[in-house]
């Protein structure tokens, strides 16, 4: 029983991440139906101004990953409106091709400021707990709870604010929210503004757990994909939920199995949760 709690803990952990990250990939997809591959990206660059803020400037690591997310979220209005934006009324593959090349451009831009070694983050909140049994760092433990508080955070934003309503109206129907006077314009912005910072959340909370290179976002950004395809295309909930059934899957699967087919779980998962809710967990039938 011990080691089945803590692979669920593990999975709890690795869940977080792929929770994030998808979360920001879904806001973005429900407003702008846009597919951002360059989402783990961002992912990196916060991971990375976290890692510099620590190593560097000697910045308290929770501060540090505030900073992180504020410059990444201005990175990602930038992007809304210098790359997506002239896109808007493109065909899909337009924004897609726009979104792969964004990719590219931004790896090979940290590859070439930063170069291509794996850093290692100094050793922050290692200390060991044991709870009922369960082993695990500080810094997992932190993992667990940043991620449950930015989920908070968040769904208070969408479901009780006046942003919160216009974000919700444009992605319902872009047409009738600009028609009584929402700047669709400016929601476009705010949700790649806040998909960027809980991107940069999980490059800065996994960061100390694993490496930190140009590439890392890579992974991040396949699994987000499968999160959002499980849970249902533009849903939050559904974001969250997948993103925490697949990390708890990866980890009972690589305790009990095998680590070396994580990644063939997460397809298992997704083809089986498919083939009888081809809407995804909570995502809606589109109207034929």
């Amino acid at each position: 029983m011990t080691v089945f709690l803590q692979q669920v803990v593990n999975g709890l952990v690795l869940g977080s991440s792929y929770a994030l990250v998808a979360l920001g990939l879904t806001m973005i997809y429900g407003i702008l139906y846009v597919a951002n591959f360059a989402h783990g990206s961002i992912y990196m660059i916060g991971a990375f101004i976290c890692y510099f803020g620590v190593t560097l400037l000697g910045v308290p690591y929770i501060l540090s990953m505030l900073i992180a997310m504020i410059l990444t979220g201005i990175l990602g209005a930038a992007v809304e409106r210098i790359v997506f934006r002239p896109l808007s009324n493109a065909p899909h593959a337009t924004g897609f091709i726009g979104a792969l090349g964004l990719l590219f451009v931004l790896e090979n831009i940290a590859a070439i400021l930063w170069g291509h070694d794996f850093r290692n983050f100094p050793p922050i909140y290692s200390q060991v707990i044991n709870i009922f049994g369960v082993f695990l760092t500080l810094q997992r433990l932190f993992v667990i709870i940043a991620t449950l508080f930015l989920i908070v955070l968040l769904s208070f934003i969408v479901q009780k604010t006046p942003l919160g309503r216009n974000m919700r109206a444009v992605a319902q129907d872009k047409r009738a929210a600009a028609l009584v006077g929402i700047n669709v314009y400016r929601v476009n912005t705010i949700t790649f503004t806040l998909g960027s910072a809980l991107a940069a959340a999980a490059g800065a909370l996994l960061g100390p757990l694993f490496v930190v290179s140009p590439t890392m976002g890579t992974v991040p950004i396949l699994k987000a994909f499968v999160v959002i395809i499980l849970g249902g295309m533009g849903s939050i909930p559904g974001a969250i939920l997948g993103g925490y059934l697949l990390g708890v899957v990866e980890s009972l699967g690589a305790g009990y199995m095998s680590s070396k087919y994580m990644d063939l779980y997460a397809f298992v998962v997704l083809v089986l949760v498919l083939s009888f809710r081809p809407q995804g967990l909570m995502g809606k039938m589109a109207n034929k």
